[in-house]
Parts: structure tokens; sequence; C-alpha cells
């Protein structure tokens, strides 16, 4: 089957999500970023690897926190990172590295925006810090930072850039990242790291100590529910624009319909974020592939 927009014929990767025929950066992101990579697989069979590449990096930005013991090596570690994109932006040979070659030329056959790249890798400096967000305006700019310019860049690969496209991207990063969040909930309870903003804390009279202890509060329940309200107001300014968004950027967009399903689980499950609401979705894949047919975020 052609791809709609292109009439290109998927590649071997875009027909199933099985790993035949990955490269090593694909196989990378189908092992440790199912949403994107299954995201990856609509994109025209010229955008594929590009877009691995993207996220492959995102991926090891992202788990530079749980690699290390001590917040100075993750950070020295980040440093590493922008100065592995100096030398992509430079010209210099790239460093020795899976994902550093790919991204390098990457950058350089596509004239990527900078700006994204050093946000990201500022951004996830605020992964070492220990208290939780001042305020969701906070949560917001980092959600904007980690999760909205991965998409801006994927938008840029995707020859799709365009105002309502740059603006969709950005609500659905930041519904994305919310949603995540809320999902990645037992596994940071778990690890002592609360990214419920003080300011929906204090509003729901959470107890940070039964949050903690995984226990599901109603307090608890309402600070998740005013987060996942914010996320549907986020997805629901986004899919007003679908009207002026071609169909070239649906790739990058898909994480909507991710995040949407993630929000409706929660909500079933009364706003708890321990009792499941996290977990994979199935049949994720088919409602992907459901919505690329459409064309709707």
């Amino acid at each position: 089957m052609s791809d709609p927009s292109t009439g290109e014929t998927p590649s071997p990767a875009r027909r199933s999500d099985n790993g035949a025929g990955l490269s090593s950066i694909g196989a990378l992101v189908r092992q440790h970023d199912r949403d994107r990579f299954q995201t990856a697989l609509f994109a025209p069979a010229r955008h594929c690897e590009a877009l691995f590449a993207l996220y492959a990096f995102n991926y090891e930005i992202a788990r530079v926190r749980e690699s290390v013991r001590e917040p100075v090596l993750g950070l020295i570690r980040l440093q590493w990172w922008r100065e592995a994109i100096d030398v992509a932006y430079s010209g210099a040979a790239p460093r020795r590295h899976e994902v550093v070659g790919p991204l390098t030329a990457l950058i350089r056959g596509r004239s990527l925006s900078r700006a994204h790249f050093d946000r990201l890798i500022d951004t996830r400096e605020r992964d070492f810090a220990d208290a939780p967000p001042a305020t969701l305006a906070e949560l917001e700019d980092y959600a904007e930072g980690s999760s909205a310019r991965l998409i801006q860049l994927a938008i840029e690969v995707l020859d799709a850039t365009t105002p309502p496209v740059q603006a969709a991207a950005s609500e659905i990063g930041i519904a994305y990242a919310f949603s995540g969040l809320i999902r990645a909930m037992p596994v940071h309870a778990a690890m002592g790291r609360l990214w419920i903003p003080d300011d929906l804390t204090r509003e729901a009279g959470l107890d940070p100590r039964d949050y903690a202890a995984l226990r599901a509060t109603p307090a608890l329940r309402r600070a998740v529910e005013m987060m996942a309200a914010e996320a549907t107001r986020r997805l629901a300014t986004a899919r007003s624009l679908r009207r002026y968004v071609p169909r070239a950027a649906l790739p990058a967009l898909l994480p909507a319909r991710i995040a949407a399903r993630a929000l409706i689980r929660l909500e079933r499950a009364g706003f708890d974020p321990f009792a499941g609401a996290g977990e994979g979705d199935p049949l994720q894949s088919w409602r992907l592939a459901l919505a690329a047919l459409s064309g709707r975020f």
C-alpha cells in the first residue's frame, strides 16, 4: 500500500513493528521508546531513519538521570551531548557513537534548528532537581522543553513546518509529556520523585507521603485529575487546528492519539495513577494505523 500523502511504498520497517530489517538506531528506538517508534512507522520511507535518529538522541538524553549515581556525572554527560551537537553544526568530524553519527548526518543534511536541540538538552538538567516543580506553569515549561521541542524537530524532518503545525506540535508535546508523567507515577514514586507541582499539591490537599507510599487518596486523585485536565485542554487546542495541518505532519503529531488514549484509561480508573492506567495499550499500533488512514491526530 502506498503512502497516501506521497505515493511512496512503505519500507519493510513501516509495514510492521516486529523489528525485521531495522537499522541499529531503529532497533534502539523500538526497544526503548515504543510510542515514538510506532508513530515513525507511518512516515514516508525517506524520513523514517531521520526520525529514528531524532528519537534515539532523545532517548540518550532522557535516560541520563537513571544511568548515573551522582548528578554531577549526569551533567557531564549532558555536556558531552552539547559538544556533540556543536560538532554536528560546526562541520568537524563527529564523535564515534551509535547515535551521534546518524544524528550528525541528519542535522547537516536537513539544516535542523539548533535552538531545539539546545533546549532539549538544557531542559534535561531539570531531571536532577529533587524538588517538584513549584507551579503548573513550571511543569508546562519543562514539558515544552523536553517533549514539544522534539516534535518541532520531527515536523522539520517531515518538511511540514507551518505556523498551525508548529502550534499544534507545541500543544501535543505538552499534553503527551503530562500523560507520560502520569503514566510513570508508579515508577517515579518508587524512586522518590514527585512531578506534581507544588501549587496543585496544595490545592488538592495532597500529602506527598501518601504519594510515596503509592496510596491513591482522594487528594492524589484530585491532583492527578488537574494535570489530566490540562493535558486534555492542550489536545483540544491542537485538534482545533486540524483543518490547517497537512497530512505530511501527521507522523509527528500522532503522539496526540497516544496521550488521548492514556487519559481515557486514567479517567476510567478514577484518576488513580497506581491502578494500571499507565500500562501499555496492546491495540496501540492498530489505533495509530486507523488515525493515519483517517488523517486525524
